[in-house]
């Protein structure tokens, strides 16, 4: 008996690979009719045309009201000004949570946006955040200097210690905050143990007091890792980063449950903070689609040169998810894979040139990072990653400058030590150029 095939492209649309839809995406959707379009056009208005006063009222009605509400979110939604939203940032939303796994997707101008709107929507006034010890210097700084002005306070706690971590939640703490691989140590947090001590709390909580779990998966893209499948409730990315991978353009998201969708695009409206169409279409465009292919082919260089560098006499030691002698091996294996279930140990590494003081370990760092930005043909000292090229810099330096240096020490920052970004160079000339900056040292 012949079988049957399915009766709309939608339907067809969900035995494809989750690689297959970082490229087509939903292709077919209210949010645009561009059935005639190989490529979505690029949206270049701010505003748009409203046929009568009732259609605007409506359009003001109906924005931020998508939960439970199956009518407005089977048809396209009526767009009024680019701050509320447009074509280009809802197919980029509509992929990028297909790609996460999550119910939805909001976009905003940066990574930095993304970070406080989730703040925004799910904290208030005597709230607690738990943060893993080592967070990126920006977050740091939004944490520590930012959160407490709203009488928002911050534990800080190393999440790999589970009874420390556990300890330090209380009845007003709303979020526990971390990234994973960390920036820029390359350490990994168990995210399965840590939503098992929320789901812990939460069952004696209210709804409207529930823990939540958030977690930055800059480093490691969806195509590595997807946190949401650990049971993570809220994502947050740099846009800017692997996702757009060439450099150009700036954004941010926070990928989560459905219910936060209507606060995330309040929130958008009302604090500002939104991503440029501009923007958004390379990224829906170019970097998206491209993210599989790319990520394969500069996960193999950081292999080769992470295991080059970890050779040499002259480090004391490289952090690569990927290498055998890295510490939290098991783990990695276990939480990060691509689409087909493949160890996907990522782009980034993290490496230390052996000194006999910490005077000298900075002083070392320093000058290999100097010299590469002076010397180097394949390597670019740049604070950015996920880059298609390869991207070095001394994190204590500029990165986590925000962090006083004794407590980058005690958080575990070294002084002398360097992030590296593989992109898509051939790994001889990266290793041409490495060699001649150890030679330094």
């Amino acid at each position: 008996m012949k079988k049957r095939q399915p009766k709309t492209k939608k339907a067809a649309a969900a035995r494809y690979s989750p690689e297959t839809k970082l490229i087509w995406g939903k292709t077919f959707t209210p949010a645009w009719d561009y059935s005639h379009h190989v490529i979505p056009p690029m949206s270049s208005s701010s505003m748009f045309r409203l046929s009568s006063t009732k259609r605007g009222a409506q359009g003001f009605v109906e924005f931020a009201h998508h939960v439970d509400n199956e009518e407005i979110k089977s048809r396209a939604p009526i767009y009024i000004y680019d701050r509320l939203g447009e074509p280009n940032k809802d197919l980029l939303e509509q992929n990028l949570a297909v790609a996460e796994g999550g119910d939805c997707a909001v976009t905003f101008a940066t990574g930095m946006a993304a970070i406080s709107a989730l703040c925004g929507i799910l904290l208030g006034t005597g709230n607690v955040i738990v943060a893993h010890k080592m967070l990126y210097g920006c977050t740091f700084s939004l944490l520590k200097n930012w959160m407490p002005r709203y009488k928002i306070n911050v534990k800080w706690v190393d999440f790999n210690d589970l009874d420390a971590l556990n300890q330090a939640i209380t009845p007003a703490t709303r979020m526990l905050y971390f990234e994973s691989p960390v920036n820029p140590t390359m350490e990994l947090i168990d995210m399965q143990q840590v939503t098992r001590i929320a789901r812990n709390h939460n069952k004696h909580r209210h709804r409207d007091h529930y823990l939540y779990t958030a977690v930055d998966n800059t480093f490691a893209t969806p195509f590595c890792q997807r946190p949401m499948e650990s049971g993570i409730d809220f994502v947050v990315e740099s846009l800017t980063k692997g996702l757009c991978g060439f450099g150009t353009d700036m954004g941010g998201v926070v990928v989560g449950p459905g219910w936060s969708y209507d606060r995330l695009l309040m929130y958008r409206k009302d604090f500002g903070g939104v991503l440029a169409a501009k923007s958004a279409w390379p990224i829906l465009v170019y970097g998206l689609p491209s993210l599989a292919v790319r990520f394969r082919q500069q996960m193999q260089t950081a292999q080769i040169v992470a295991e080059f560098l970890e050779r040499d006499r002259r480090i004391s030691f490289v952090r690569y998810p990927g290498l055998d002698s890295y510490k939290q091996r098991t783990l990695a294996h276990t939480i990060m894979h691509d689409y087909d279930g493949k160890f996907a140990p990522g782009t980034m590494l993290y490496f230390v040139p052996k000194a006999r003081t910490i005077a000298e370990q900075r002083r070392k760092g320093e000058r290999f990072v100097n010299f590469v930005a002076k010397n180097s043909y394949t390597m670019t000292l740049a604070v950015s990653l996920g880059n298609i090229r390869t991207l070095i810099e001394h994190p204590a330096s500029m990165t986590h400058s925000s962090i006083p240096p004794e407590e980058q020490i005690a958080r575990g920052i070294d002084p002398g030590g360097i992030r590296l970004s593989l992109g898509l160079e051939k790994p001889d000339d990266i290793m041409h150029d490495l060699k001649r900056a150890l030679n330094q040292l």
